[in-house]
């Protein structure tokens, strides 16, 4: 299993998927604000990857904590969340690791500080190996919806890259594989970032899975072409209705899926559902720096003085979904009504 993120003698090491295939390189982070950094420049990224990293850096800045009292630590604590939240807007599950890692100060705010940093350390690396288990559960549960010898289309990368291991998306082909089927991938590029073209062929690879890479605007061909069996992506966050925060270009891929009739699935666990936000209207979007868009490879591909927009993702309507895989398994319409029964009275 590729090891994307890991603690390791009270340091995160994670690799640097921004040079990915190129060369395998391990970072190693020793401040929280080192890990910080390195989810903003996209060192780590996909929302559960993201979700770990977000815990362990915490934890990293909790053992610097020197304090004797609990207020004095709590402030300082407070301050090494804050700075984590302000990385990344749109990923859910980087807040859903904050929240959980602060319950585990406020349930043990009568203890030393030191079991405190302990205890943090602890539910770091607990996040980490439930995420992997969790990925492994959504590709058994969305196995079983991928027929033998068909073909399946991502985009972005929601594999092992993208999570603690295993992966969301590419958990449900891993999934499919392992149960025996002939599965093939086509994977859109990703501009541009270009996460597909990089990540998701250089894991399938790794695999020994059928992979063929094909550009963002080639997918509309490939279905009507009849080529593509399914669509399965992951999710950056998903709206209590079913509207699904994921890479820019989703939508686009969604909306040929519908018109030629085409599964689309999303693949993500629950902590990636936000039940606080209405609708996809509400779940806020990241714009990354231009020069993404007007470099390849740190070359420039634009000319200097034009405009330049660069939304990170896109949201896909609830209506375009077929189903939404989770660990607990498979939700169909109406989302608005069925993700509620995920949670307790509606909440996680």
């Amino acid at each position: 299993m590729i090891k994307v993120v890991e603690w390791k003698n009270n340091s995160v090491v994670m690799i640097d998927q921004r040079i990915l295939p190129v060369r395998e390189t391990y970072r190693v982070y020793r401040t929280y604000r080192g890990v910080a950094q390195a989810i903003r420049d996209m060192v780590v990224r996909g929302a559960p990857a993201i979700g770990v990293a977000c815990a362990m850096g915490i934890a990293l800045g909790a053992l610097k904590i020197r304090a004797r009292d609990f207020e004095t630590f709590k402030r300082r604590f407070d301050e090494v969340t804050d700075l984590l939240a302000s990385t990344r807007p749109t990923a859910v599950n980087l807040f859903w690791a904050i929240e959980r890692m602060k319950g585990v100060v406020e349930r043990n705010k009568r203890l030393d500080v030191r079991d405190i940093q302990k205890r943090l350390v602890e539910e770091a690396k607990r996040i980490h190996a439930e995420d992997v288990e969790t990925n492994r559960r959504i590709g058994r549960h969305g196995s079983r919806l991928l027929k033998n010898r068909s073909t399946i289309l991502t985009h972005c990368n929601a594999g092992a890259l993208a999570t603690a291991g295993y992966g969301t998306a590419l958990g449900v082909v891993r999934g499919a594989v392992e149960r025996g089927k002939k599965i093939k991938v086509f994977a859109d590029e990703t501009r541009p970032f270009l996460q597909g073209a990089r990540l998701t062929t250089w894991e399938l690879k790794r695999d020994g899975i059928d992979v063929t890479l094909i550009t963002d605007n080639m997918a509309g061909y490939m279905m009507k072409k009849g080529l593509i069996d399914a669509v399965v992506v992951g999710a950056d966050r998903i709206a209590s209705n079913g509207d699904t925060a994921n890479k820019i270009g989703t939508y686009t891929v969604a909306v040929l899926a519908r018109t030629h009739r085409i599964p689309f699935y999303v693949a993500a666990p629950t902590s990636t559902i936000d039940m606080n936000i209405r609708c996809g209207d509400d779940i806020p979007i990241e714009e990354r720096d231009p020069a993404e868009v007007t470099h390849v490879c740190g070359k420039r591909i634009a000319p200097t003085g034009i405009g330049v927009m660069n939304p990170a993702f896109d949201v896909t309507p609830a209506r375009l979904l077929s189903a939404i895989i989770t660990e607990k398994g498979v939700v169909r319409p109406p989302f608005a009504r069925n993700l509620k029964k995920l949670f307790k009275n509606g909440r996680r």
